[in-house]
């Protein structure tokens, strides 16, 4: 490897930490030297690189710190091209706009060799199984999980029953040929998973609710057993 390519998988191991980490677990993982470890920190701040910390303190990637177009691996824009090809398919009409969008915002700053590589990739993401829902109101959950807002849904169950709920949306998940409101549901006063295609009405209300998102998706993930990615 050469020392622009570890300098840059310096900075991309930085960028995957949100807190400050040691200089011995980053050497580690890079398989240097913490001497070399700290010259090469040392290279990157001189050259403008947002890295706060000192030896036997850490290190973290101030945040707002953009990485240069030249940061993708080829393995990146395969990622990125497959991931936006799958949300155009399975996603809704909104979100696959988003997903072109991204696409061409990339393209038209990435240097031709890696310009080359995302006009001419070739991963396909297929169209899978019909979805179940028609989409109608993801566009209204994604507003109100960004805002931590309460709703109030028209709910069906799958016995066919109707309840009227008010939840606290905190995820969305994307399955094959459904999508899947994760919710705090006051009437249960408890987490509950929540079709989307069984909505058959929606109204944002104007409070917020009173826990803060995260706090609610940390629970969910460590009662579900589901790891941060």
């Amino acid at each position: 490897m050469s020392r622009s390519e570890r300098l840059l998988d310096l900075l991309q191991l930085l960028r995957r930490h949100r807190r400050p980490v040691g200089g011995a677990a980053l050497a580690q993982e890079l398989n240097i030297s913490l001497r070399t470890l700290y010259r090469d920190i040392a290279t990157l701040q001189a050259q403008g690189a947002g890295i706060d910390g000192a030896p036997g303190l850490g290190y973290v990637l101030r945040e707002g710190f953009t990485l240069p177009p030249l940061m993708f691996s080829v393995e990146e824009i395969e990622a990125l091209v497959l991931g936006s090809r799958w949300v155009m398919e399975r996603g809704d009409a909104r979100l696959a706009t988003a997903a072109r969008d991204l696409l061409a915002k990339v393209g038209a700053v990435l240097p031709p060799p890696l310009r080359r590589e995302l006009d001419d990739n070739a991963l396909l993401a297929g169209p899978g199984a019909p979805l179940q829902d028609s989409g109608q109101h993801l566009a209204a959950l994604r507003e109100a999980i960004r805002q931590e807002r309460r709703l109030e849904l028209g709910y069906r169950d799958a016995g066919g029953r109707t309840s009227t709920r008010t939840v606290w949306p905190f995820a969305l998940g994307f399955f094959d040929q459904v999508q899947v409101l994760v919710a705090w549901c006051e009437l249960r006063e408890d987490i509950r998973h929540f079709r989307t295609d069984r909505i058959d009405a929606l109204q944002l209300l104007a409070e917020r609710y009173p826990r803060r998102r995260q706090a609610l998706l940390q629970d969910w993930r460590e009662r579900e057993g589901v790891r941060q990615a």
